[in-house]
């Protein structure tokens, strides 16, 4: 069969929701013969000849070919030579093709009449065909005949050709067939015979030493059911560009355990092993290298398999030498499966040198970062990833379901079974051998019993890569498997580096081990490594959640918590319940608990009216709607992390004092807080988020000063009124007003802050910004949206050199945008030189002659002035990058200016009075 690459397709399987039926399987067995032959098992190769002899046979088959038969059969080797009777017509008959379809090799011997023959024309077209279609290996010997004249076709073979161009008039894309076909195979590596060079016995010897040699070179087994290798292979086989013979390659194959990788790899090795002089695939490195004496066997098991030779290497650095002098002139197609550091790859593929020109070496692993350490590239990584949704069905049916059987399963038990293999290979084999012959309620039984721990043959190939952690990043694991799957990645690092962790390291060789992906800025993991996770956690102390390190389930936390049995084990807590549910929590709860370092209780509410006592140790405490303010055993705490939002706590200056260590406080949605406390008490404060708190009129004098505050969120404070006159916090970064519709002035900045990126004062009332506003030299962001009582604008706003964004809509006291030229205190270079976006719709602007001096807006991008009272837009024609000019609704405008060439859109709409636009011709002018 001509394999073809398609798309997995649904299987056939009939479910039902309630109603019984048996699964059948058979079309997509059918699907699964899309793969290259060389990709299953090795049965597809294995003919019933090892080779097979293509010969004229008036010119050799009573001399070349009779000894050369002889020698093969000598060293065991079952050829096929065709009879005399099979020979007589011009058609070739079936059991010819069929003999060529079950050899192993084929040998074509190019005589002087070779090309006279339609019949070995013939032969030789469906030889090529099947070295396309499935790999067969085509040696050609050229006897007392020179290679050209086969490929070109001259001499002999050209009146040949000839002759059959005059015969087959009728059918000459035939002939054209044959001489693609001697083409194809006269520019194949062979053997070239003349008298003078060397006795035919001496030839014969070479020929049967490398289809010996040949012969030794069996496909691997790949996989009883390899469903949705074959679409990986052409990717992969892409990714190797193995028509160039000039480089050599090294790729990686990269996933999480149980993905398929070895799998992939063995495929793709059976799919192109024939076309490389040494081949050589190493299996399960990490497990047979524990030490450098592993690392010597393997590299003789190397040698051995390349360079077909028993080779003694004394040392790792002795079989380094010995592998680069006998393959630096091979070439090799090497793979190293399961490969897990980098000593490995040193020892056995330490660089491209070592092999000849057009080697391919393919490595798989666990981890991404040991490939990169190794030089390769990320456009020669290949992610493995989990089957598509229609594989994972195709695959788990062909294990879970026998023909002959009359099982009835329903149709949400096989999608809770898919549902927990989640596209893993592994998961779905093991699964579904498991679950084949047995009955629903055995189904529902072995389902719910995997959800509460993992099947031990799944979890110990996933808990390899967890067992190769360094110990700081085993607690990132585990704390994120129990706790913060799906979060975002920076709320994780900031609650993990409240204990002392490095996450941001951490989380990324998370990644490179295939144990985390980060997705959209959260992190993700296959659900069965979760479980693995979780596993390894409940496996501390199987009868007493008390002694266990981390708690997350509701029943483990109540027992825990009420009857107060934590331990000195506990580091963590951490439970998120769908909706609110009262758990007593008693005063001597955390007593025992001294390593307890995270504590987040998400819709628990606690009887217990009095104040708890916590642990000194406790890093991060996440409470929302907690009745009371957290007490420590010692003082000072450790505390980095408080987040009390949603609670009516009173806050008051006293409860900081021990606060020192704290650098994330959130207060946010509290109806109780009326004032910013003092910050003096919270030196290492770097974020203050108190947004919604609809009671809190006014901010401490520390917030104008501190020293390492970065973000303060005041958003939505509807009642805040009163500022610090000042704003000198040489680290702010983000200051975040909007809302705050009392308050009418912001502060002085009476020197210069290189923090501050983005300042929001949407919805307030502000009547003017302070002329000191250029000291914002960093500033990127500037929104000022719907600010109703804004009449100005300071000309400084113009020495605002980061400026990227500067949004004014719905300033309707706005009548004028300043112009550089307004003030004489500038000097040097002025103007915005990255502003990027300017909005001013419904300003009420009466003119914009400000844009008149093109040269302050060199990257202006996007204009927004619709809703304006402007008559004329001036000529715009030096704003080189702008792409988008709104001008919508502004019913007094009359003219327009000339326009830049490169405006992408020009929206006039509603523009009563436009009578006359010099830019008319732009075609991007909408005027409605």
């Amino acid at each position: 069969m001509m394999p073809t690459e398609s798309e997995p397709v649904q299987s056939d399987i009939h479910m039902r929701d309630r109603a019984a039926t048996r699964p059948d399987t058979k079309h997509s067995e059918e699907t699964n013969q899309t793969s290259s032959p060389l990709m299953a098992a090795s049965s597809d190769l294995k003919g019933n000849y090892d080779v097979f002899l293509s010969f004229r046979g008036t010119d050799v088959r009573k001399s070349f070919l009779s000894h050369f038969y002889a020698a093969l059969a000598q060293k065991g080797i079952h050829s096929y030579v065709d009879s005399e009777e099979l020979r007589k017509g011009d058609c070739i008959k079936p059991a010819l093709m069929k003999a060529i379809e079950e050899s192993c090799i084929a040998i074509i011997i190019f005589s002087e009449d070779y090309a006279s023959s339609p019949w070995c024309l013939e032969e030789v077209e469906k030889i090529m065909e099947c070295k396309e279609q499935r790999g067969l290996t085509v040696l050609p010997v050229f006897y007392k005949v020179d290679p050209r004249e086969v490929r070109t076709p001259r001499g002999n073979y050209r009146k040949a050709m000839v002759k059959h161009e005059n015969k087959f008039g009728r059918d000459l894309e035939k002939v054209k067939r044959w001489e693609k076909a001697l083409l194809d195979a006269g520019s194949l590596s062979g053997w070239e015979f003349k008298d003078k060079d060397e006795a035919e016995a001496d030839l014969i010897k070479r020929i049967v030493q490398e289809i010996s040699m040949q012969l030794d070179r069996t496909p691997l087994h790949v996989a009883k059911h390899p469903v949705g290798i074959p679409r990986q292979v052409v990717k992969l086989k892409s990714m190797l560009n193995l028509e160039s013979r000039d480089d050599v390659l090294m790729i990686g194959l990269w996933g999480q355990g149980g993905i398929g990788k070895t799998t992939l790899a063995k495929a793709l090795y059976n799919d192109i092993f024939r076309g490389f002089e040494a081949p050589c695939f190493l299996a399960n490195v990490r497990e047979t290298s524990k030490d450098s004496k592993d690392l010597v066997h393997l590299q003789e098991k190397l040698l051995s398999e390349l360079v077909r030779k028993d080779l003694t290497v004394s040392s790792v650095d002795g079989g380094i030498n010995l592998i680069q002098q006998r393959l630096c002139r091979k070439r090799v197609l090497l793979v190293l499966d399961d490969v897990d550091d980098v000593k490995q790859l040193n020892a056995l593929a330490g660089g491209r040198e070592w092999f000849g020109k057009g080697s391919r070496i393919i490595i798989t692993t666990r981890d991404n970062h040991l490939l990169t350490v190794h030089g390769i590239d990320e456009d020669h990584i290949y992610e493995v990833k989990t089957l598509w949704y229609r594989e994972a069905l195709e695959l788990f049916n062909k294990h879970a379901f026998l023909r002959s059987e009359e099982i009835v399963i329903r149709r949400d038990l096989v999608d809770s079974a898919l549902h927990y293999a989640n596209g893993l290979p592994l998961a779905l084999e093991v699964l579904g051998s498991f679950l084949c012959g047995r009955r629903e309620q055995e189904w529902e039984s072995a389902l719910n019993k995997l959800a509460k721990s993992p099947d031990k043959t799944i979890n110990g190939v996933l808990k390899l890569s967890y067992d190769g952690l360094e110990d700081y990043a085993k607690e990132i694991f585990l704390d994120i498997a129990c706790f913060f799957k799906g979060r975002s990645i920076e709320y994780i690092i900031e609650v993990l580096n409240s204990c002392d962790f490095d996450t941001t390291i951490g989380v990324q060789v998370l990644v490179e081990k295939s144990l985390i992906t980060k997705e959209w800025r959260k992190v993700q993991m296959h659900d069965l490594i979760q479980l693995m996770g979780m596993d390894i956690v409940k496996q501390e102390c199987c009868d007493d959640p008390g002694r266990r390190s981390r708690l997350w389930l509701c029943e483990d936390v109540r027992d825990v918590l009420s009857g107060d049995m934590g331990t000195n084990a506990v580091k963590a807590i951490v439970l998120a319940l769908p909706k609110t549910e009262a758990i007593y929590i008693g005063p001597n709860a955390f007593t025992n608990m001294r390593r307890l370092r995270l504590l987040i209780m998400i819709n628990v509410h606690n009887s217990f009216q009095g104040p708890i006592c916590l642990p000194n140790e406790l890093r991060w405490f996440e409470w929302p709607e907690c009745p009371w303010f957290p007490e420590f055993s010692s003082c000072p705490n450790k505390l980095v992390g408080l987040d009390l939002r949603k609670t009516n706590i009173q806050v008051v200056r006293e409860q900081f004092k021990a606060f020192g260590n704290l650098k994330y406080l959130k207060f946010s949605k509290c109806p109780s807080v009326v004032c910013i406390p003092d910050l003096n008490l919270t030196p290492n404060l770097k974020e203050l988020d108190l947004h919604g708190c609809k009671n809190l009129e006014r901010a401490h004098e520390s917030v104008a000063y501190h020293a390492k505050l970065q973000l303060l969120n005041l958003k939505g404070c509807s009642n805040l009124h009163q500022l610090p006159n000042v704003l000198q916090s040489k680290n702010l970064e983000i200051l975040n007003l909007t809302g705050c519709s009392k308050l009418q002035i912001f502060p002085d900045i009476p020197d210069k802050i290189e923090g501050l990126k983005e300042l929001y004062l949407k919805g307030t009332s502000i009547e003017e910004l302070p002329t000191s506003i250029e000291n914002l030299v960093s500033l990127e962001n500037l929104s000022l949206i719907d600010c109703k009582k804004l009449a100005n604008l300071p000309s400084t706003i113009y020495k605002l050199p980061n400026l990227e964004s500067l949004i004014l809509h719905g300033c309707s006291k706005l009548i004028k945008f300043p112009k550089e030229g307004d003030f004489s205190v500038l000097h040097g270079k002025t103007g915005f030189p990255k502003l990027q976006i300017l909005g001013l719709e419904g300003c009420n602007l009466q003119e914009v002659e400000f844009l008149e001096n093109n040269s302050c807006f060199p990257y202006l991008t996007v204009l927004f002035l619709s809703k304006n009272n402007f008559a004329k837009l001036p000529t715009c024609r030096q704003l080189h990058k702008l792409r988008a000019l709104f001008v919508s609704e502004c019913r007094q405008l009359q003219a327009i200016g000339k326009m830049p060439e490169q405006l992408e859109g020009l929206m006039a709409d509603d523009c009563e009075s436009l009578t006359s636009s010099v830019g008319q011709s732009n075609p991007y002018l909408a005027n409605s």
